[in-house]
């Protein structure tokens, strides 16, 4: 088994949702809210969040859709997390902290377990074997999927890989998402992202107290 930090000793909290939901700027303005409230967080995202991680996310968002096969791609995001888990996110867990991620393994259950092919089972092994770590929370940003191509086509970045394959991706993901959610009630919550940023993150800032334990700093104190 991974050598996860012992369950208990900080929060992870994930994002989730197609590309252009606006879960970045969500797990941005929670990051924000619960450090003015006293709370030692960390943001990150994925694939990325460790050097070695970051090398291996431009090999995977950028360039033409087709440029890997589906098995090379579960193999380069495992390894990509599990560099990412092992630098940033277990440490801070371990530490006590509050981490926040942009996307975690839900995306690559989905992205690359179903979007080109049949490969859940290989996710699922791989993520048992190399990494064995779930959030405790997941935030789901459900959003419109021609809107949220939109948004993301928009952006005009060069990591537009997964954006070029089109509506029809957004769409089965969008399922792929909701079905995630209904299956792990415990730790999912779905909120409606077709709102303006900020009526959602009071929500998403709501759910997460409800969850989380009180800080062990207080507002402003010296971190």
């Amino acid at each position: 088994m991974p050598a996860a930090p012992a369950k208990g000793r900080g929060s992870f909290i994930t994002f989730e949702g197609i590309d252009g939901s606006g879960k970045s700027t969500q797990a941005r303005l929670l990051a924000d809210a619960l450090t003015a409230q006293g709370h030692d967080v960390v943001l990150t995202r994925e694939p990325g969040g460790s050097p070695g991680a970051e090398e291996i996310r431009a090999l995977v968002l950028q360039g033409n859709p087709d440029r890997w096969s589906p098995e090379t791609e579960i193999l380069l995001f495992t390894a990509a997390r599990r560099d990412h888990l092992e630098k940033r996110v277990w440490p801070a867990l371990d530490a006590g902290k509050v981490v926040i991620s942009d996307r975690f393994a839900d995306s690559t259950r989905l992205y690359q377990g179903v979007s080109r092919g049949d490969l859940r089972d290989l996710v699922d092994q791989l993520h048992a074997l190399m990494i064995g770590t779930e959030p405790d929370l997941t935030f789901v940003i459900d959003m419109d999927p021609a809107e949220g191509l939109a948004r993301a086509k928009g952006r005009r970045t060069a990591e537009e890989r997964f954006e070029d394959f089109g509506e029809t991706l957004q769409r089965r993901m969008r399922e792929g998402f909701l079905q995630i959610a209904a299956a792990h009630p415990e730790r999912c919550i779905v909120i409606d992202g077709n709102r303006p940023a900020e009526s959602v993150a009071a929500e998403v800032l709501a759910q997460a107290r409800s969850r989380l334990p009180e800080p062990a700093l207080g507002p402003g104190a010296a971190r």
